[in-house]
């Protein structure tokens, strides 16, 4: 992937890794698009970055998940870079009363979205780049959050297919693998002591720039290196009581 001078979507773009990617693809020269389904975010990215173009839009929904790609097509049809960011993350257990209904929002988000857009956007003839954010935890579940980490499974083997299905198209999948970063993703506080996002861009461009389509960064890297032993030890040190 070039890292100037193309035009990407980022989907929820306005936060978090989301915007890391943001700040990052604009400062290199490229052309951002960024939907989410909160206003407030928007705005506060259309003051930071006048440069960037926003579009609320609640990938929940199917309907507004075609109205954006109708948009995109008509408004913004030379868009060449997808980047399946959006998701949510559920601290859960199966014997909460509202464990299913909170499960499907996941799956909605997590996985039917990300889905759904792929075999939209890829009907744009400028699409050459496709990037899906997964999660050192598509490795190593914590059973905590059950249903976040098997969406993030799903996506990750997803993406190795696509990679390969895609590739008379002519259209490059790269897999973007972050561990654990301080952000609000799950809730304001759970990750505090994480690395900074910022840490996290500046490795996954350099990888970039090298040319690779798995982009990890410390813990994600150790994983996905990982064999079945290590991995098996990993998830009990994880989830011991």
């Amino acid at each position: 992937m070039k890292i100037s001078n193309n035009k990407i979507m980022i989907t929820g773009g306005a936060s978090g890794i989301g915007l890391g990617l943001t700040e990052r693809f604009v400062k290199e020269n490229n052309t951002v698009i960024v939907c989410s389904r909160r206003e407030s975010l928007l705005e506060e990215i259309s003051k930071k970055y006048p440069s960037v173009v926003t579009k609320r839009c609640d990938l929940s929904i199917e309907a507004e998940r075609e109205d954006l790609f109708k948009w995109i097509s008509e408004k913004h049809n030379d868009l060449n870079v997808l980047i399946n960011n959006a998701g949510i993350q559920q601290w859960m257990s199966v014997s909460d009363s509202d464990f299913f209904q909170r499960a499907k929002e996941e799956i909605v988000i997590n996985i039917e979205a990300p889905v759904h857009l792929t075999s939209l956007f890829i009907k744009l003839k400028s699409l050459n780049t496709i990037i899906n954010i997964t999660s050192a935890l598509s490795f190593v579940p914590l059973t905590r959050m059950p249903v976040y980490c098997a969406s993030k499974a799903f996506f990750h083997s997803f993406t190795l297919s696509l990679r390969l299905l895609l590739k008379s198209k002519n259209i490059e999948v790269i897999e973007m693998i972050p561990p654990a970063l301080n952000t609000d993703l799950g809730g304001k506080g759970l990750h505090n002591s994480a690395p900074p996002v910022g840490d996290f861009i500046e490795a996954v461009f350099m990888q970039l720039k090298q040319g690779k389509t798995e982009l990890t960064y410390g813990y994600s890297e150790a994983m996905t290196k990982a064999g079945p032993e290590d991995l098996q030890k990993t998830f009990y040190r994880m989830n011991s009581v």
